[in-house]
C-alpha cells in the first residue's frame, strides 16, 4: 500500500508535495531530493506530478515519473482539457506498466489558445473521467478537485452539487482548489463531515507573495482580494526578507490550522528544494510547539493577516460573501418560463409514452434516416431547430433533460455535470459570459429540481457520436430507464476506511467567519 493510501486508511496527516514537471535536470534532482526526507514535521510525504499546468506540450507525468532516478510511489494528476476517453485509458494501461495505481482527475483549467466559435475543444470532465477509471480499475486510489472559494450562491452552491456527485461517482478523497479562506476550508470540512459517506478531504496550499499575487490575478479560480494585496505590498516595502518571512509563517499557520479543523493533509505547492523545505519545516514546529486548537490558532491567522497603519484584510471578494446554506437568489420569471416551455415541449415529442411522442419516435427511426444522405439530412434538420434555441452542437447524445434543458454545448468547456473551478462571481473563465451552470443552478432551486444537479451522473460523449442526429438513439433507449442515477460506487480505498478515519470536527467550534477575517 503506497504512502499516501496508507495515510488516508490510517487517518493520518500527509503531505503531497506538487511537482509541475520541466524539462530541467535540476528541477529533477530537487524534487528527488525532497522526496529523499520522506517526511514533514513527521508526517509521512509522497508526491504528485501536474498534468497540463501551462500547456499540453509540458511533460507528461508518467514522462516526468519515467525519468526520476529513485522511482517513488506517486500520484499522477490527469487534465481533462483537449482529451477524450481514449486518452484516458491509454494512460491506465501505461500506469498499469509502470505499477502506478493512484490518480487525481481534473478537468483543467482554459486550454491556451481556445477561443469560443473557433476550434472547439473537448473537455473530459472530472465526473465522467471518475466514472471511467472506477469502473476500469475498481481498487485505485481516485481522487478529485473540489473548489468552495466562490462566493456568489449560484456558483458555490453548484460547486457542492458537483462534489456531490463526484463522491458518487467514486472518489476516495477530494483536494481543494488553492485559496486562503479559512472560513471556506472550514465551511467544506464542515459539508463533508455531513454526507452519507464522508471521504477525506485535502487542501492544496502555497506560499503566497507579491509576485505570485500578481500571477494569480491571470489565474481562473483564485481569489486574491485587493486587501490581502495591499498587505503583501506594504510588506515588501519593508524588505524583502520581511515579506518571505511572512510569506513563511502564513503558510505554516494556514496547514496547521487546516490539521486543527480535521484535513486529511495538503498538496503543498510552490516548495522547491530542501532549504525552503527545511525552513518551512523549523517554522511549522515553532508554532506547533505554541498551538494545539483551533481557538489558540485562530488569533494567530488574524495576526498574520495585520499590519498597522493597513485596514483589516478581507478573503472574500467586495460585495461578494456567500456561505453555504444561504438562499440569496431565484430564477428571473424568463428562466423559469423557459424551463417549463421546454419541459412541456419534451414530454410531448420525447417522454416515449405518449401518442405524440410515439409517433415522432417512429417517424425518425425509419430506415431512410439510417442511409449517409439521410442521416445528414436529419442532423441538419435537428441543429437548425436546437442551435438557435440551445445552442446545441448535436453531440449525438441529447443531455438535455438532466441539465433542465441548458445545453451543455454552451458551455465553452462543453462541461454536463456542473461547472469548472474558473468561475469568477458567476462569470465564466472564458469572460465573455455568465456560467451556464449558474444559471441551471437558479432554475433548478425555482423548479424544485435541485436533485437533477447532484444525482444524475451524465457520462463523456463519445467521438463517433457528434454531430449526428440524436433522435433515433433517443428512442432507441428503454423507456423504463432514460436516466443515469448516481449510486454510490465501491473503490480501493473505501471498504476499509472505519470510522475512525472520517475527517473529524473539532470539539470546539472554530471562531465565525468574521472573527476569521477582521
Amino acid at each position: 500500500m503506497s504512502q499516501l493510501k496508507t495515510a488516508l486508511y490510517d487517518n493520518t496527516f500527509v503531505c503531497v508535495m506538487e511537482f509541475v514537471p520541466k524539462s530541467s535536470s535540476e528541477r529533477f534532482a530537487s524534487i528527488e531530493a525532497l522526496m529523499a526526507r520522506k517526511h514533514l514535521c513527521g508526517w509521512p510525504m509522497t508526491v504528485a506530478i501536474a498534468d497540463r499546468v501551462g500547456s499540453p506540450f509540458e511533460m507528461s507525468p508518467l514522462d516526468a515519473y519515467s525519468s526520476f532516478q529513485q522511482p517513488h510511489p506517486t500520484l499522477l494528476h490527469f487534465s481533462g482539457k483537449d482529451r477524450e476517453r481514449h486518452h484516458l485509458l491509454d494512460q491506465l494501461q501505461q500506469m498499469d506498466a509502470a505499477g502506478l495505481d493512484q490518480l487525481l482527475l481534473l478537468t483543467g483549467d482554459r486550454l491556451p489558445g481556445h477561443v469560443p466559435g473557433q476550434r472547439p475543444v473537448r473537455y473530459l470532465e472530472s465526473v465522467a473521467a471518475l466514472q471511467i477509471v472506477r469502473q476500469a480499475r475498481p481498487d485505485w486510489l481516485l481522487g478529485a478537485g473540489m473548489h468552495p472559494f466562490k462566493y456568489r450562491e449560484e456558483e458555490g452552491g453548484a460547486q457542492y452539487f458537483k462534489a456531490e456527485k463526484k463522491l458518487s461517482a467514486g472518489a476516495d478523497f477530494l483536494a481543494l482548489q488553492l485559496g486562503f479562506d479559512a472560513s471556506k476550508h472550514l465551511e467544506a470540512i464542515q459539508w463533508m463531515h455531513r454526507q452519507p459517506n464522508p471521504k477525506p478531504l485535502m487542501a492544496c496550499v502555497m506560499g503566497l507573495t507579491l509576485g505570485r499575487a500578481k500571477i494569480f490575478e491571470h489565474v481562473a479560480g483564485i481569489v486574491v482580494t485587493p486587501s490581502m494585496h495591499d498587505l503583501l505590498a506594504a510588506e515588501v516595502a519593508v524588505s524583502k526578507a520581511h515579506a518571505q518571512a511572512r510569506s513563511l509563517e502564513r503558510l505554516a499557520l494556514q496547514i496547521i490550522g487546516l490539521r486543527l479543523m480535521g484535513y486529511a493533509g495538503i498538496h503543498l505547492s510552490g516548495i522547491h528544494d530542501l532549504e525552503q523545505l527545511q525552513a518551512l519545516e523549523n517554522t511549522l514546529n515553532d508554532w506547533q510547539a505554541r498551538i494545539h486548537s483551533l481557538e489558540q490558532w485562530a488569533p494567530a491567522w488574524q495576526a498574520c493577516w495585520q499590519m498597522p497603519g493597513l485596514p483589516a484584510v478581507t478573503f472574500h471578494p467586495p460585495g461578494a460573501n456567500w456561505r453555504l446554506g444561504e438562499s440569496q437568489v431565484n430564477a428571473s420569471p424568463k428562466e423559469t418560463a423557459r424551463y417549463h416551455l421546454l419541459h412541456g415541449a419534451h414530454s410531448l415529442l420525447f417522454s416515449r409514452t405518449n401518442w405524440l411522442s410515439q409517433a415522432f419516435g417512429w417517424a425518425v427511426q425509419r430506415p431512410l434516416w439510417a442511409t449517409p444522405t439521410g442521416a445528414r439530412v436529419l442532423h441538419r434538420l435537428e441543429r437548425s431547430v436546437k442551435r438557435p434555441l440551445l445552442g446545441c452542437d448535436t453531440c449525438g447524445r441529447c443531455r438535455l433533460e438532466d441539465t433542465l434543458y441548458i445545453c451543455p454545448e454552451s458551455c465553452p468547456k462543453g462541461l454536463a455535470n456542473g461547472p469548472c473551478g474558473g468561475t469568477t462571481l458567476n462569470r465564466c473563465e472564458f469572460g465573455d459570459r455568465e456560467c451556464v451552470h449558474s444559471v441551471k443552478y437558479r432554475t433548478a432551486k425555482a423548479v424544485q429540481q435541485t436533485a437533477v444537479l447532484t444525482e444524475r451522473l451524465i457520462p463523456c460523449i463519445e467521438e463517433d457520436t457528434r454531430h449526428r442526429s440524436s433522435w433515433p438513439t433517443w428512442f432507441e433507449a428503454p423507456a423504463a430507464a432514460p436516466l443515469t442515477i448516481a449510486t454510490p460506487c465501491g473503490s480501493g480505498l473505501a471498504p476499509r476506511l472505519g470510522p475512525q478515519a472520517e475527517p473529524k470536527l473539532p470539539t470546539q467550534p472554530a471562531r465565525s467567519a468574521t472573527e476569521l477575517e477582521n
